[in-house]
């Protein structure tokens, strides 16, 4: 009650406080929290090879390679000029390396603007032009069965459509080129190339070696033909082969993630009740140690998985945001017992928008005891680690794993020196004159695609529509 002053009272405190009782109670402690710590599902799913003398030959049978990768631009503003020396990935000028004519025939291109749903070419006009896709999508249409519309496919940076001057004869288009988006291309006229034709003896010599040349025996997929003979009957001359083999395979070098984590020994000697300070220490850079591991796998430019898929084993989405389109069209270029799609959480958001669209709920199939968004069986799991472009795009991949499936595997070698765990060291390096204690931590790994059909990409997938 109010004292006469109009004051209340002070109220005579009859029990021990909660901050002085404080004084005398031990607190529970978690150990240290670390937000970058993801579930690293691409390190749990890959199986791990064991690699030893650190190095993994991969053997393939023998392959002809062909020119089919990506050109590549130079832009200023709104202005875009190709790479010279990039026109050899074109089937016509690849082995060719007259700098200086390559150079002048990316002079000769011609940029040209395309709206959307604008016509590039047509289909069964006469196919008098290299055009090269600087921006944007396009879309390639051509008569179905019955007379309908068919999609035969969509183009985007860096791909082509060509006529082959090599050929005495001109062709037509066999397609229709439409532009899906706001488009830039780079066309360059028959005529044009004919008349530098005319003035390079390189590229005559060039273009008549191209024309003289014997098609290579090989099957659809580029690799030397095995001669084989089936259905005949009686004494039918059986044909003789052998199976040749690449006689440069590429070989894979483990690569390595270290540091050295350092504790200062008072640290380590007096806090350590109730948890070990060098072991927290330990615990916490391993898991960094880890992610960095899987960020490397992705996105390495010499191993990482999306800078070594195959280009015809990527493919861009059609409208933009990932549909199930899309993904029944990535699972046709892995469809050899896919083993899981790979996809950063936001991308896998913007799919379930899409299914959400068409009133599709996809189904969920259980990996090591958890249950996981699926696609026609395929389980969809997430990896930060596949980035998001200022353009906020990104990419889903699409992997075979196994080395018995000729899949994706992963490289390490195990029972290296101070092994802690898997293909992972630590090793004591001394105390120095400040008393600071060091240790080298290292992780040793790699990943390699067995065969390029077990792993798929879908690029230019957008986020946020």
């Amino acid at each position: 009650m109010p004292d006469s002053d109009g004051f209340e009272a002070a109220r005579e405190q009859l029990s021990l406080g909660t901050e002085a009782a404080r004084k005398l109670a031990t607190t529970t402690k978690s150990v240290p929290q670390m937000q970058e710590i993801s579930s690293r599902w691409l390190l749990r799913v890959l199986p791990w090879t064991q690699v030893q003398g650190g190095v993994f030959r991969l053997n393939r049978r023998l392959s002809y390679a062909a020119a089919d990768g990506r050109v590549m631009f130079f832009t200023t503003g709104a202005q875009a000029s190709v790479v010279p020396q990039s026109l050899c990935e074109l089937p016509l000028f690849a082995e060719y390396d007259d700098v200086e004519v390559l150079t002048a025939l990316a002079g000769l291109f011609v940029q040209r603007e395309y709206e959307p749903g604008e016509v590039i070419v047509s289909w069964g006009q006469p196919a008098d032009q290299m055009v090269l896709i600087a921006h944007g999508k396009v879309e390639k249409h051509g008569p179905g069965k019955y007379g309908d519309d068919a999609l035969l496919g969509v183009l985007a940076d860096g791909d082509y459509f060509t006529y082959q001057p090599a050929l005495e004869s001109q062709d037509l288009w066999e397609f229709t080129a439409k532009a899906a988006t706001k488009t830039t291309v780079l066309t360059l006229s028959q005529d044009v190339f004919q008349e530098l034709v005319g003035r390079s003896p390189t590229l005559q010599g060039h273009l008549a070696a191209v024309r003289a040349r014997t098609p290579r025996r090989q099957n659809v997929l580029g690799e030397a033909e095995i001669a084989l003979s089936s259905g005949h009957v009686g004494e039918a001359d059986i044909p003789g082969t052998y199976v040749d083999y690449d006689a440069a395979p590429r070989e894979y070098h483990l690569s390595v993630a270290q540091t050295v984590l350092r504790v200062h020994s008072r640290v380590a000697d007096l806090y350590n009740d109730p948890m070990n300070q060098t072991e927290q220490q330990l615990r916490l850079t391993i898991e960094a140690l880890r992610e960095r591991q899987e960020q490397e796998l992705v996105n390495n430019p010499e191993f990482g998985l999306l800078h070594n898929a195959h280009l015809r084993q990527r493919i861009p989405t059609r409208g933009g945001p990932p549909t199930p389109d899309d993904l029944d069209e990535l699972i046709s270029l892995v469809w050899k017992e896919p083993t899981a799609f790979f996809a950063h959480p936001r991308a896998i958001a913007a799919f379930g928008v899409e299914c959400n669209k068409r009133g599709i709920t996809p189904t969920s199939v259980d990996i090591m005891g958890r249950q996981m968004p699926a696609w026609r069986g395929i389980p969809i799991l997430s990896c930060n680690k596949i980035p998001i472009s200022n353009d906020r795009t990104t990419s889903f991949m699409l992997m075979r794993t196994g080395m018995e499936k000729q899949g994706v595997i992963g490289l390490h070698q195990t029972g290296i020196p101070n092994e802690v765990q898997p293909s992972l060291s630590v090793r004591f390096m001394g105390v120095n004159e400040k008393a600071i204690i060091s240790s080298l931590v290292t992780a040793y790994f790699s990943v390699a695609v067995l065969v390029p059909d077990a792993l798929g990409i879908l690029e230019h997938v957008e986020l946020g529509r």
